[in-house]
């Protein structure tokens, strides 16, 4: 049972009007263009950059506690090294290219090379991918623990507290309350690791009463299961911010050095995390829900103060996302929906279709977070079946030697969307047994993705002879 005194409330609702405040500090000045207001002039420098940038990743927080729980470092070793690798390569293979282009999202890349219709295809996708609904679940299922309310007005105080400053400020307010959620989220880990080691014994105590694998990079999991998350990791080369971050950066540099420098803040954080995650195992080995590893380790070892700042952590981890997610859905909505679609393209329109966008996003969220109300499955689904129909259409968008024709690029779209969401239904019905138990959605769609791709190369070069 997880108790709260007065003080930790007033903390956590102090963080929450200090969220308010921030979002709202752009509003005093009223922005003139599209560009200002999706993507903050084009202008953000590197602090901002790495502080966004960072916050934004961890919005699943709470799943990062408890894959730690259950499986020890192989944690780290496929919910971070992976990411690390990948982000090494975007900041240096794509980030400078993308900083480089006048474009606003992903989808309006890949319909400048591969015509409208893949553009839209991609859109779809893009906006499913960012889907705010798990985020937003997990803010409402804190809200309910910590005040004890209903999950369906969780939801609605959630989105409030995370979208009503984006209406007036737009971007430049996702960076504004990112940048404070980044030393929030810091603090209050940094907070439950040192806590947690000076009361235990630390890596003694870790090493006494854990399983052995829980302190092996691989532990005893298969190579398909490592394989299966290094491929997740590809994520990185399609994430909606990581591109939005780069067309708002103020320089190629800006968004080179930027994403860099956040692969060693990542690694910090990450250490912290994967550090009380494993304090949450050896103090607490019999969880029955490891979901709450992280509350339930604050809940033993911190105190009346500490604990409201490592709740406001929380939510400050979970928001930077949640709020970023809200404004990459409404900037699709906008951009690659309806401002195709209408014949006055005005900044003020779009502009005002991007706000049409939140509450449409907002919406759509708070509905999906109420019917489905698992932040696992919203994740599996999502991935399994979106990543592989663009990442390859990603990669080529940027570089000519590697395009394929433009009716190919949407075979090969389908082709990876259909496959990996038909595995997904044979392993959902059908009970598979030996290897073919352990193949993924997501390796179906990149191996369909792949040899349509390789096609569409070799067609070309039969062509040029």
């Amino acid at each position: 049972m997880i108790s709260f005194s007065t003080l930790d409330i007033i903390i956590i609702l102090t963080f929450f009007i200090a969220v308010m405040i921030v979002g709202f500090i752009p509003t005093f000045k009223k922005e003139k263009n599209a560009e200002n207001y999706l993507l903050s002039g084009r202008k953000v420098g590197l602090i901002l950059f790495i502080l966004t940038n960072v916050a934004t990743w961890y919005g699943g927080i709470l799943g990062v506690g408890e894959f730690t729980y259950r499986y020890g470092l192989v944690s780290w070793f496929t919910q971070g090294l992976p990411y690390y690798f990948f982000a090494f390569i975007f900041a240096i293979v794509l980030a400078p290219k993308i900083s480089k282009t006048s474009m606003f999202t992903i989808p309006e890349k890949i319909g400048s090379v591969y015509g409208e219709k893949i553009g839209l295809i991609s859109a779809l996708l893009i906006f499913i991918l960012v889907s705010p609904a798990p985020y937003l679940l997990m803010i409402a299922n804190l809200i309910s623990l910590i005040f004890g309310i209903d999950t369906l007005p969780a939801l609605f105080a959630g989105l409030i507290i995370s979208i009503a400053y984006l209406f007036k400020g737009g971007y430049k307010s996702d960076l504004y309350t990112d940048a404070l959620e980044f030393f929030i989220m810091f603090a209050g880990f940094a907070i439950l690791f040192f806590v947690s080691s000076s009361t235990t014994g630390g890596y003694d105590f870790l090493e006494s009463n854990l399983p052995s694998d829980h302190l092996s990079l691989t532990g005893n999991t298969s190579v398909t299961f490592l394989i299966v998350w290094f491929l997740i990791a590809l994520w990185t080369f399609t994430d909606p911010g990581f591109h939005q971050r780069c067309y708002a950066a103020r320089t190629p540099n800006v968004a080179k050095y930027g994403i860099l420098i956040s692969i060693i803040l990542w690694a910090v954080f990450d250490f912290l995390t994967t550090s009380t995650g494993l304090f949450a195992r050896a103090v607490l080995p019999n969880l029955n829900n490891p979901v709450l590893a992280f509350p339930l380790l604050a809940e033993r070892v911190l105190g009346s103060g500490f604990k409201g700042i490592f709740y406001a952590a929380l939510f400050a981890t979970i928001l930077s996302t949640l709020n970023s997610f809200l404004f990459l859905s409404a900037t699709t909505i906008s951009r690659d929906f309806i401002w195709k679609v209408k014949r006055d393209k005005s900044d003020e329109k779009l502009i005002k279709y991007t706000r049409i966008g939140l509450f449409l996003t907002g919406i759509i969220s708070l509905l999906l977070a109420y019917s489905i109300q698992s932040v696992i499955e919203i994740w599996y689904t999502i991935g399994s079946i979106c990543i592989p129909g663009i990442i390859l259409l990603v990669f080529s968008s940027y570089f000519e030697k590697i395009r394929i024709s433009k009716h190919i690029a949407i075979y090969e779209t389908l082709a990876a969307v259909a496959s990996s969401l038909i595995w997904l239904l044979i392993r959902t019905n059908v009970t598979l047994h030996g290897w073919l138990g352990e193949i993924e959605p997501m390796i179906i769609g990149m191996l369909f993705a792949s040899t349509v791709h390789i096609y569409g190369l070799s067609k070309r070069k039969t062509i040029a002879l």
